[in-house]
């Protein structure tokens, strides 16, 4: 058990599970109604897209033990360069959208778009607006078009196992690492076209927002998938140097979001038993408030309990 909460796995130590929060016993009666204030998805889009980097003559390391020589290639991976302690590391794989849209326009402010918060804590979302009366009279959204323009910038980080032997014909596996810049200099660029719909902006309180998001994964094989042709051992030092086709695969989504207020069943808030070891305190604060209305309180103006609310309070009526 994990002194943080969590469960450990026994296989992985790095890897664990998450607290599940929320439980349901089954009971109906436990299933009240609650508003929330949340952002709806009125129309979105998702596109997958990909781009070729080809690598002549990359170096890999560690290198190859002197009086051995690579027999075959075991496996090749490929994965995104992250710096976490530098979020702006320009090696750092990057994704970055210019989108431009026909037919609608981005609401400014001192000639700035102005950007709003979005679920992920972040001015995430730009603030659009069209004429919709035309299709507003029809009971239709509005079509939007738009053009988007991705630039990739960064490294990735390209693995090889490869098997290797010595004069005796031992076999040992040997790991190749190198770390590959994507778009250091010149940005990979990949471009598409997209279409959206746009709700009304004139029955309405606030806005629609435009949002997108992007994420990139990246593919690697040898350029000819012949060994002895790709991959090519100094004599001398050892080191290797590849040839490779690396593959960006990008997903990126486009929505049209607008404020909304749910009425959602639920079965009560979430309820987390504290880690603690040998308190001194007698109690510790809440950290939500407790829903005081009609419902949870009884005749005489007294709250009621979670399980009096539904049985005793009841019952006194």
């Amino acid at each position: 058990m994990s002194c943080f909460g969590g469960k450990i796995s026994p296989d992985v130590a790095n890897c664990c599970t998450a607290n599940t929060l929320c439980r349901f016993d089954g009971n109906m009666r436990n299933v009240v109604s609650e508003p929330i204030f949340v952002q709806k998805v009125y129309d979105a889009v998702l596109f997958n897209l990909q781009g070729l980097k080809t690598v002549s003559g990359q170096c890999f390391r560690p290198a190859v033990p002197k009086g051995h020589r690579i027999k075959k290639v075991l496996d090749i991976r490929c994965r995104k360069f992250f710096n976490p302690e530098n979020i702006e590391d320009p090696k750092n794989l990057t994704v970055n959208t210019e989108t431009t849209i026909s037919g609608a326009s981005f609401v400014e402010k001192n000639n700035e778009p102005i950007r709003v918060i979005g679920p992920d804590g972040t001015k995430s979302q730009s603030v659009i607006f069209t004429d919709t009366r035309e299709c507003d009279e029809e009971n239709q959204g509005t079509s939007v078009f738009g053009t988007q323009n991705i630039q990739i910038t960064g490294n990735v980080i390209i693995e090889i196992d490869v098997l290797i032997v010595d004069r005796c014909d031992c076999e040992s596996v040997l790991t190749l690492k190198a770390n590959v810049p994507i778009g250091t200099t010149t940005p990979l660029l990949l471009t598409n076209f997209f279409e959206i719909c746009v709700p009304s902006t004139n029955n309405t309180a606030f806005l629609p927002r435009f949002a997108e998001f992007c994420n990139v994964n990246c593919e690697v094989r040898l350029a000819t998938n012949n060994t002895t042709r790709d991959l090519n051992v100094d004599q001398e030092s050892g080191l290797v140097s590849a040839n490779l086709i690396i593959a960006l695969c990008v997903t990126c989504e486009k929505k049209i979001i607008v404020p909304v207020q749910l009425c959602v069943l639920s079965t009560g808030f979430v309820q987390l038993s504290p880690a603690t070891t040998s308190p001194i305190c007698s109690t510790f604060p809440q950290l939500f408030p407790d829903q005081i209305d009609e419902a949870s309180r009884d005749r005489c103006g007294c709250k009621c309990s979670e399980e009096e609310t539904v049985s005793t309070c009841e019952d006194d009526d």
